[in-house]
């Protein structure tokens, strides 16, 4: 008698609510077995070199033995815990890391549940700090266009209010103020008359705006836009200058993948408020946190609620700061800078794509490696391709990309780079 169990796919197909999903025509899945270092293992026999790292999260790859070891010894101890007037050495111990680890001032810790959950807070933070000050009229959040901060609804609220995901929930979204994306590159020259017409925003909206949130240097699911540091050292001055809030949204960019710990220190600067997550327990567990100078956490504290309105029931979950942790002790050595580097160099390969006619633009900083085309990709026709390369991809929109696992292989990233060649090439997409 076969005890084996398979995956019962159509009830699956019937019953069950992927992310960005039809439930009359769902896009395929394909059933994972187990995951081990930058694999992925299909029930159907595929090993898959994973090159999403788990929606950017599994930057050591899967079940590191450190991290593995981290959340069996706490679950021996204590899986979970309320956060009201309790604490535990995991917590502690994870925020002393997010503190020593984040751009000074930042020194107080708010742990959430999830990426979007931490900007939530943060656009709390903003508001409570400035009805603190007695200015109630500063309500509104300023934002750049092409950004992606999270799928609750404050967080869609300062998503690109026309492209984005969420377009069609205008009109029940608080109303923000929205400025250009920034279109200086990475590479190139910042545009002084891109950061006049910034500032002449900020001159005509900053009574009514509490803060200004961006993704630093890659706006992610809104184009992987890299703009040029100067346009976050310039919102910085224009902040401080109009008494403006600036948050910054590090969870796709923090622990390393831009080549910097966080990607705003490619230009020198800090936020009073950074939200992160995703990398933070190395893809093992689901844990955010929004961190906070100790100015923006007393002014709170002296308003009239003289709390944080907001407390979630997993809040620094024991498990998921163990993990965390765990993570962040790999993230601080040095053999993990030097994977980030190699892989950078390693993603280069990419660039071979822009002899195709019908790729934009490839682009490549730190572990992130981005090739653009002329058409939205067909993510079904694609993915059953790159699964016959034995590769995990999973594109949006016009863009193939690709952000890896710290730990693969230089012949891993070869083996992504050539998949998306060929899938191009070959008109796969």
């Amino acid at each position: 008698m076969n005890n084996k169990q398979t995956i019962d796919i159509e009830f699956d197909r019937q019953h069950i609510w992927h992310p960005y999903t039809s439930m009359i025509d769902p896009l395929p899945v394909y059933p994972a077995k187990r995951t081990f270092e930058n694999k992925i293992e299909l029930e159907t026999g595929e090993i898959l070199i994973d090159g999403m790292a788990s929606w950017w999260s599994a930057v050591h790859g899967y079940g590191h033995p450190e991290i593995i070891t981290a959340i069996k010894n706490q679950a021996d101890t204590m899986s979970h815990v309320m956060f009201g007037g309790l604490t535990h050495q995991p917590a502690v111990d994870l925020c002393k890391l997010l503190i020593e680890l984040t751009p000074a001032p930042l020194n107080r810790v708010f742990l959430a549940d999830g990426g979007s959950v931490s900007v939530e807070v943060s656009i709390k933070m903003a508001i409570q700090y400035w009805l603190s000050k007695g200015k109630r009229n500063k309500t509104q959040i300023m934002t750049a266009k092409k950004g992606y901060h999270g799928d609750t609804f404050a967080a869609m609220s300062v998503c690109d209010p026309v492209n984005s995901m969420h377009a069609m929930y205008q009109g029940f979204l608080p109303e923000q103020v929205f400025v250009e994306a920034p279109s200086s590159k990475f590479e190139g020259t910042q545009c002084q008359e891109e950061l006049n017409q910034l500032e002449a925003a900020f001159a005509a909206h900053h009574e009514n705006v509490a803060a200004f949130i961006i993704e630093p240097i890659v706006q992610n699911a809104g184009g992987m836009n890299f703009y040029h540091p100067d346009y976050l050292k310039a919102l910085r001055k224009l902040c401080d200058k109009y008494e403006v809030l600036l948050i910054l949204d590090e969870i796709a960019t923090g622990f390393g993948r831009t080549g910097k710990m966080f990607a705003c220190e490619h230009a020198d600067i800090s936020p009073d408020i950074m939200c992160v997550g995703k990398a933070l327990t190395g893809g093992n567990m689901t844990l955010a946190a929004t961190l906070a100078t100790e100015d923006v956490a007393l002014g709170i504290s002296q308003g009239e609620a003289k709390v944080l309105m907001h407390g979630p029931t997993f809040m620094g979950n024991p498990l998921a700061c163990a993990a965390a942790v765990a993570s962040l002790t790999l993230l601080k050595r040095k053999e993990c800078d030097a994977n980030i580097k190699r892989v950078s160099q390693a993603l280069e390969a990419l660039k071979r794509c822009q002899n195709l006619s019908v790729v934009k633009a490839v682009r490549v900083l730190g572990a992130i490696g981005v090739v653009e085309v002329d058409r939205v990709v067909d993510v079904a026709k694609i993915q059953k391709f790159f699964i016959q390369k034995g590769v995990w991809i999973r594109p949006f929109g016009k863009l193939i990309y690709i952000m890896p696992a710290y730990i693969s292989s230089d012949k891993d990233i070869l083996t992504l780079a050539d998949a998306i060649y060929a899938a191009i090439a070959g008109d796969h997409f």
